[in-house]
């Protein structure tokens, strides 16, 4: 299976163990993740105004890109993902939108959301299969009880993202599931760890993530893992006291490739 392959900046930076792993990872599950040519930072954030078109150019280069590939887009990082996502969904709604973007671009080759775009939890679940993932597991977790942390952009906005119940989500968990360890459920799995407050308001941001390491603990979890490099961040800035990791690094832990990858 061959999937066009979205890493996004911060993956190449700060967040490189969230991209490495994911690629080693889908490599030992049997798919190859082509890194799309020429990429250009996604954007960071979706723009609410509808006439706002410069700021979505670069998700839709990517978008087309993959269309143009034939295949399907993979990305890993939440953020990344749910502006390609609804930047999609957009120019399959809105003509309007989708006429003004493609002045920019070229009318002559118009995109008009022909490509499928998927996030890396996607891939696993859908198109290998957790129970696929549970049979390559090499060293299964037993006895760990691991908190999965959703935050805002995975489930959000739910109609455009579809990703799984906004309210009661259970992809994490299943994916820890089957890596053969406990899966905590938490009441603030899904709330917001502050995001970009944390560049005016720190004190406010680490409030916010301190109260979810917290809810996750007395849970009684012994890791917190995350898809959103942003999460991670404030996450593990909270003094929450919990350690917290990468949903790739836990896989490719699973599946016996991380020590000396």
């Amino acid at each position: 299976m061959r999937y066009s392959y979205y890493p996004g900046c911060t993956l190449k930076t700060r967040a490189k163990e969230l991209d490495r792993y994911a690629r080693l990872s889908a490599v030992a599950l049997g798919a190859e993740l082509e890194e799309l040519p020429e990429w250009q930072c996604c954007g960071a954030v979706y723009p609410l105004a509808k006439d706002e078109i410069a700021t979505r150019l670069s998700a839709v280069r990517a978008l087309m890109s993959a269309r143009d590939e034939g295949r399907t887009l993979v990305t890993v990082c939440s953020a990344c993902h749910n502006v390609l996502k609804q930047t999609n969904e957009a120019l399959k709604a809105d003509a309007n939108l989708r006429m003004k973007v493609n002045n920019y671009l070229d009318p002559e080759v118009p995109y008009a959301g022909e490509a499928r775009a998927i996030h890396y939890l996607e891939l696993l679940r859908d198109e290998i299969g957790f129970g696929e993932v549970k049979k390559r597991v090499a060293n299964p977790l037993k006895g760990r009880r691991i908190a999965g942390y959703y935050g805002c952009l995975l489930l959000r906005p739910s109609a455009v993202m579809a990703l799984d119940d906004p309210e009661n989500p259970r992809v994490l968990e299943d994916f820890i599931r089957a890596l053969g360890a406990e899966p905590v459920a938490y009441g603030r799995r899904n709330e917001c760890c502050g995001a970009y407050v944390t560049l005016e308001d720190r004190a406010q941001a680490e409030k916010s993530a301190r109260k979810i390491v917290q809810s996750a603990a007395d849970a009684g979890a012994e890791t917190i893992v995350t898809a959103c490099p942003l999460c991670l961040y404030n996450l593990k800035n909270s003094a929450g006291g919990l350690p917290v990791r990468y949903i790739t690094e836990l896989l490719a832990e699973a599946l016996g490739i991380a020590e000396g990858a």
